[in-house]
């Protein structure tokens, strides 16, 4: 077929339905061998609390759509929790649920519920709502580029391993970036032509985005930044004459304004009803009078919105982090950027990049460079103008650990491919002769993007191109970018293989290890038993060089698992002495996860919580004393 000829409708339709049953089969079948991560064994309780007890005292930190969306099917299945745990009464404080919403989410998971059948539930709508997020970005690439360019951009979602990775997850980031993403596209809807039932939609869209995930506060700035770069540099379909450019300019921020109070009254609706039964005792400051109790309820959801913001902004403040091999006390500027080279498919980089030479070229050859339809030009310019809002947040966070806090930027960055077909059609027929080449490239390098999907799976979470020049992920990158402890079942199939069974495992999170690995036992590398050697212990990459310090390991065999997730170690007969060579460091040199001080090792914290949920109080009493503490050693240093 001529790659010029104009795709029909047919083909495209099957296209599409094969790019998304593809991405459908990739993360079902990637999710469904894998445990629970990290920040799920938070959210799957907290999200089944919310609905069978209209209380939001779990995991405030996070705004409660994406976690009511995934215990939807458990609550309609009948999920168990037991509100009677003390799990549960002793998270009724601001800073309590932190701790015991890990406690009662791994009771959920583990013990009130099957483990296994409750997390593919749980995580069958997330796996829903990134397909969503793929026909969205397919319609809008369509809109800007034909229907070419919308199944380019849907090839490049469905096979991009962040998505693959964290979309069926119960997680926060692909819900924001769906609802981002809708609610950028109307606020240029809104802006081309204002109207009721748009502003409607424009608050539904940002109201869902606000209950998604606290950084969308981040979309006021886009907003701000799209109506000045319209005074910078004006649109087809403006007015020209000031009088009237004033009225077109006011109508629009009227518009605007009722969608923000439309969005703000969403929030307040969702916060009131899901924390209807949730006692008031944290507004105990506001007097008591006959009316109290009702005006307290009715108080409950701007205090819990602002309270959850609060304790979103102390927990994502700052944190250590790892790149290339070198440990830092915060985020960098350059962290996003080498992980956005370093996990992205080569093909994709490509694309990009083919899609700037295109740019220019267009730009210089064409009379008339249109880069979208007139159309859709403010859409356009709200994409783009966003996604610089977005990656210079990215690039000023101190908190800089996962890819996943970069899928908003990257499902824009995926629409800037929507053109380059379109593009490529006019360039040929203006006689640039590289064009044609540049259209069978473009058909090479979509395939390539699948081909390099299949060739991922299952394992999607530790992906690293060809940049990283066969370097282990464990010397390049942290964090869920490697393992979020999604690898148990692998460990406990490789300890089947090979019949052992004892299995000391140094894991990246919370999880009893028995739920899915029998034979194991929790394991810190930095500080082996003498009876450990000549045993086969395991250890997750993320821990290796940064969540701990297990570098003395890499001199002893080891095997690869869950595609280097986690590794294998066969420990030495004799296990030398620490701080010798060839052995485990020194007490100074130890590090914990999270980047937490030594003294506050956090994981067997949390396990001891588990296994005993009677010192969750006596631990959030040592927690409190060595916080003050550590700031009255802080007060000390600043008047020295």
């Amino acid at each position: 077929m001529n790659p010029e000829t104009p795709l029909p409708k047919v083909i495209a339709g099957i296209v599409f339905l094969f790019l998304l049953g593809m991405m459908a089969w990739l993360m079902g079948g990637s999710v469904r061998r894998e445990s629970v991560t990290f920040d799920e064994v938070a959210h799957v309780g907290a999200g089944v609390s919310y609905l069978q007890k209209l209380d939001l005292r779990m995991n405030e930190e996070h705004p409660p759509l994406a976690k009511v969306l995934a215990a939807v099917p458990l609550v309609i299945r009948g999920a168990k929790a037991d509100y009677s745990h003390v799990s549960w009464s002793f998270s009724d404080g601001f800073i309590k649920q932190y701790l015991g919403e890990w406690v009662f989410g791994h009771f959920f998971l583990a013990t009130w519920n099957d483990p296994y059948s409750t997390l593919w539930w749980a995580r069958v709508p997330m796996l829903l709502l990134t397909l969503a997020l793929g026909v969205v970005l397919c319609i809008y690439g369509t809109k800007l580029g034909g229907l070419a360019g919308g199944l380019l951009c849907l090839c490049a979602f469905v096979t991009m391993p962040a998505f693959l990775t964290f979309g069926p997850l119960v997680l926060t980031d692909t819900a924001i970036a769906l609802f981002s993403l809708l609610t950028l596209w109307t606020l240029a809807d809104l802006w081309r032509s204002p109207s009721s039932e748009t502003e409607l939609k424009f608050g539904l869209e940002l109201g869902a985005a606000l209950l998604s995930k606290f950084s969308s506060g981040l979309l006021f700035f886009c907003f701000v930044a799209f109506i000045l770069s319209l005074r910078w540099r004006t649109v087809a379909g403006m007015p020209a004459g000031k009088p009237e450019l004033r009225a077109w300019r006011r109508s629009r921020w009227a518009a605007l304004f009722k969608g923000v109070l439309l969005a703000g009254s969403v929030v307040y609706i969702a916060y009131l009803v899901l924390s209807w039964n949730q006692p008031t005792d944290s507004l105990s400051i506001i007097p008591h009078f006959p009316a109290s109790p009702a005006f307290r309820r009715l108080c409950m959801p701007p205090w819990m919105f602002l309270r959850g913001l609060l304790l979103f902004a102390i927990t994502a403040a700052t944190r250590p982090t790892f790149i290339l091999g070198h440990s830092y006390p915060h985020g960098m500027w350059f962290y996003f950027p080498v992980l956005f080279l370093l996990k992205s498919p080569l093909a994709f980089l490509l694309l990009l990049l083919l899609a700037l030479v295109v740019a220019i070229a267009a730009r210089r050859r064409l009379a008339q460079p249109i880069t979208v339809p007139r159309e859709f030009e403010l859409h356009w310019r709200a994409l783009w103008i966003s996604l610089l809002v977005f990656i210079a947040a990215c690039m000023l966070s101190r908190l800089t650990i996962s890819i996943r806090h970069f899928l908003t930027p990257l499902a824009l960055l995926i629409l800037l491919l929507a053109p380059l077909p379109r593009k490529l059609a006019a360039l040929n027929r203006s006689g640039w002769r590289p064009a044609r080449a540049g259209m069978w490239l473009t058909g090479a390098l979509a395939l390539a993007l699948i081909v390099t999907a299949v060739r991922a799976y299952p394992y999607f979470m530790p992906f690293l191109n060809v940049l990283s020049r066969g370097r282990p992920g464990y010397e390049l990158v942290n964090d869920s970018n490697l393992d979020w402890n999604q690898a148990l079942p692998e460990v406990e199939h490789w300890a089947q293989r090979r019949g052992l069974q004892q299995v000391p495992i140094d894991e990246y999170g919370f999880v009893e290890l028995a739920v899915y690995v029998p034979q194991g036992s929790l394991w810190d590398c930095q500080q082996p038993a003498a009876s450990d050697g000549g045993h086969w212990a395991v250890v997750s990459a993320a821990v290796i060089l940064d969540g701990h310090n297990c570098r003395w390991l890499l001199q002893y065999p080891r095997e690869e698992l869950a595609g280097g997730s986690m590794y294998a170690f066969q420990l030495p007969a004799v296990i030398p002495a620490a701080g010798t060579g060839g052995g485990p460091p020194l007490p100074d040199d130890w590090r914990n996860i999270g980047g937490m001080p030594r003294q506050m090792d956090i994981r067997q914290i949390f396990f001891e919580c588990t296994r005993d949920p009677r010192k969750l109080q006596p631990t959030f009493d040592h927690f409190m004393e060595l916080g003050k503490e550590m700031q009255a050693q802080a007060r000390a240093k600043k008047k020295k």
